[in-house]
């Protein structure tokens, strides 16, 4: 008997960037057919089971073809002004509600967790809509009170750079998160207004003081959208046993990131990265989080992935090495979905 694929729920995937980045440089490509650029279009979601996630509107702070992009460039870290990262944030949105209105039998923007179980059922791709690093919000909230009406649904206050909300953790390996100042009085105020309207708070990214900020402020369960075990791989994106303690204690979810730099313990940028060492994130983590407290947070198309996996399509490889590992059928199941299903009702969205 054929063991049934696991359906993956991502916690992290910056496809609506790279869709929008290939428009810029004339290599536009439909999200419906299946390129060879990037790690998620809809014939390899179908093939590797990727039935949905949370996809982020980031904006960088430079706009280059990716082969551009060199790794630590502290231009790739400058400040984003509000009014620009508002306008890239809704280019973003707009490029989300096109797909679906392309294929509505196939994409599917969720406001709640019941919508995404829905469109999981119908085999719709389930677009949860997040903001990673809040630029884009005004100090007022205006616009955060837009962006909710909407669709957005889950808000990262910091990117890895600072801005009127607190201060983002660098990405430096061997190094501690506990970087910086925290969250500022209009970051407390952010989170509280997050809590106010159903938008999850992802403490990806945040410093180590941004953590305890958030922490100490919101009533909601703490999630970490796309972040793995300081343990393990002592990146300063990473989060440390004490942090993933918090987490556990307040019924969270942290997603495994697949990026290489934040898997490996050597934090090398090299994509033959054995899948033993994604294994090893998750042991520790479900050690630390329990069994409701882990699931994905792939990082597609915005990061180096391991070989091994690929593209979306790789994704039953990773189960498959946490079959061999001694993960049972349902704990691969809460992994790969249920978990993030779980914590967004109990957020209350």
């Amino acid at each position: 008997m054929t063991t049934p694929p696991i359906a993956v729920f991502d916690g992290h995937n910056d496809t609506l960037l790279r869709l929008e980045l290939d428009a810029a440089t004339d290599k536009e490509r439909s999200f419906f057919e299946r390129g060879a650029n990037g790690h998620i279009d809809l014939p390899r979601a179908r093939a590797g089971s990727f039935a949905g996630g949370f996809f982020a509107m980031f904006v960088p702070s430079r706009i280059a073809p990716a082969q551009d992009y060199t790794p630590g460039d502290p231009a790739n870290f400058g400040p984003v002004d509000q009014a620009g990262a508002l306008a890239m944030t809704n280019r973003l949105m707009a490029r989300a509600a096109a797909m679906e209105a392309e294929r509505p039998e196939a994409v599917a923007i969720c406001r709640s967790s019941t919508e995404i179980r829905e469109a999981m059922a119908a085999r719709r791709i389930a677009m949860l809509l997040h903001i990673e690093g809040a630029e884009a919000i005004d100090r007022d909230f205006a616009a955060l009170e837009d962006l909710h009406g909407r669709g957005l649904r889950s808000l990262g206050p910091v990117w890895s750079r600072a801005n009127i909300f607190g201060v983002g953790v660098p990405m430096r390996c061997p190094a501690s998160p506990d970087i910086g100042d925290g969250l500022t009085e209009a970051g407390v105020e952010l989170v509280r207004a997050c809590d106010r309207l159903g938008i999850l708070v992802d403490l990806s990214h945040l410093n180590e003081k941004g953590f305890w900020d958030v922490a100490r402020v919101t009533t909601k369960p703490l999630v970490a959208t796309h972040s793995n075990a300081h343990a393990v791989a002592p990146s300063s994106r990473n989060l440390t046993d004490r942090q993933l303690d918090a987490i556990a204690e307040s019924g969270g979810v942290v997603g495994l990131n697949f990026h290489v730099a934040f898997l490996r313990h050597d934090g090398a940028f090299n994509s033959d990265t054995p899948l033993e060492t994604m294994v090893r994130h998750v042991d520790h983590l479900v050690e630390r989080l329990g069994p409701e407290g882990v699931a994905i947070g792939s990082d597609f198309d915005g990061c180096l992935v391991p070989r091994a996996i690929g593209d979306a399509a790789g994704l039953p490889r990773l189960f498959e090495a946490l079959r061999t590992a001694g993960y049972d059928e349902p704990l691969l199941r809460r992994i790969g979905s249920e978990n993030w299903i779980s914590v967004l009702e109990r957020s209350g969205i």
